[in-house]
């Protein structure tokens, strides 16, 4: 038998299941509960945030048999996209105006079960401006046994005409606690062990997807390894380490020139481009500044709890102004490294100024005429 993906094969089969969207789903359930259910709807929001199996979901409950559980035919083939009165089209490759007056005109043809036909167009912002003209009419005044559900992950590129005419729903990211909360259930169930911190990677490399999450689980699952390690994922997604990038910035917060370039030049001969060390770079000295200014128990970094506390402790070596101006340092230089015929010059000079700048005091400092912190010096713990 072939592989099913993790994206398919823990797919949302309800409601109750759709993880980071609970409002959005207590809202829909409501509409129909109520008899509230409009012609049309426009859900956006980035990939993998559940507008396709929420449209699918509200499907179920409009053409399918709602009553009947996940497992009944009808509504496995509505949730496969396999349904005759549940009609999904991708809007990237149907997009001319001869499809659209195709759907217009099969519209008109009452369900063959039930009392709703559904259209589930993804990828809206696809459609012509010719097809999305063919559609408007029919959008304003459908068959009253039509529901259209159009998806988008660019809603600013469906017509105004067209979003007029649709309750929007918008689809937020979702959260990395979430996600890792759903891949530790998965892993349950695959009977694979994962390290913690491994987890909380894979979740913050979903970056609010849950299918660009489930994507990453998935290749460390073809490795075969159990457990899962954190090691294994910077070594399949060619990461630099965290480790090796923890005593990077401990050598700049200490003023080591040498030793800041020597764990730099080590992260270059593991087959990194000066371009993902200076993002991941920047990536920590994010964290580390949410860190020193908001505490050790934020909830502005998602770490696990042994992980939290050794980056308190390294964020504690450094001040806002100077982790913002290390920030900025790296933003800059990653757009310079776009058009530099020397990428590794520039990557070797930002570290040499981050490890040998004097320290950044604030201007309430000078200011006021406070003493200067020495360089390395741990600031006061913070609550």
């Amino acid at each position: 038998m072939a592989y099913t993906v993790l994206a398919r094969r823990y797919r949302s089969k309800s409601f109750d299941e759709l993880i980071g969207q609970e409002v959005i789903a207590r809202t829909l359930r409501a509409a129909i509960e109520s008899n509230r259910v409009a012609h049309a709807y426009l859900f956006t929001g980035t990939r993998g945030v559940g507008k396709t199996s929420s449209a699918r979901l509200f499907a179920v409950e409009l053409a399918g048999n709602p009553g009947a559980g996940p497992d009944d035919e009808v509504n496995t083939s509505i949730m496969r996209g396999e349904d005759t009165d549940v009609i999904e089209i991708d809007g990237a490759s149907n997009n001319r105006v001869e499809e659209a007056r195709e759907l217009i005109a099969n519209a008109a043809y009452r369900p063959l079960r039930g009392k709703r036909k559904v259209y589930i167009i993804d990828e809206v912002h696809m459609l012509t401006t010719q097809a999305f003209n063919a559609l408007l009419k029919t959008m304003e005044e459908p068959p009253e046994h039509v529901v259209f559900i159009l998806c988008t992950t660019e809603a600013e590129k469906v017509p105004a005409t067209i979003q007029s005419r649709c309750q929007r729903f918008d689809f937020r990211p979702i959260s990395s606690a979430q996600i890792a909360g759903q891949l530790n259930a998965i892993l349950e169930t695959e009977g694979v062990k994962g390290d913690a911190e491994l987890v909380h990677a894979v979740a913050r490399l979903g970056n609010g997807s849950m299918r660009d999450a489930l994507s990453v689980m998935d290749r460390l699952l073809a490795s075969g390894q159990d457990p899962l390690t954190l090691s294994l994922l910077e070594e399949l997604l060619g990461l630099p380490g965290r480790a090796l990038l923890g005593e990077l910035l401990d050598a700049i917060a200490g003023g080591d020139v040498r030793g800041s370039l020597e764990r730099i030049a080590t992260l270059l001969d593991q087959g990194l481009s000066p371009d993902r060390v200076l993002e991941s770079l920047a990536e920590r000295l994010h964290d580390l500044l949410l860190l020193n200014v908001c505490g050790e128990k934020t909830e502005l970094v998602d770490l696990e709890a042994e992980s939290r506390a050794s980056e308190f402790a390294l964020a504690s070596k450094f001040d806002e102004a100077g982790l913002t101006h290390m920030l900025a340092l790296c933003e800059h230089t990653q757009r310079s490294l776009r058009s530099s015929a020397l990428p590794r010059a520039l990557l070797d000079a930002v570290i040499v100024r981050m490890a040998s700048a004097e320290k950044f005091a604030s201007v309430g400092t000078i200011l006021a005429g406070g003493p200067e912190r020495p360089r390395g010096a741990e600031r006061p713990k913070k609550a």
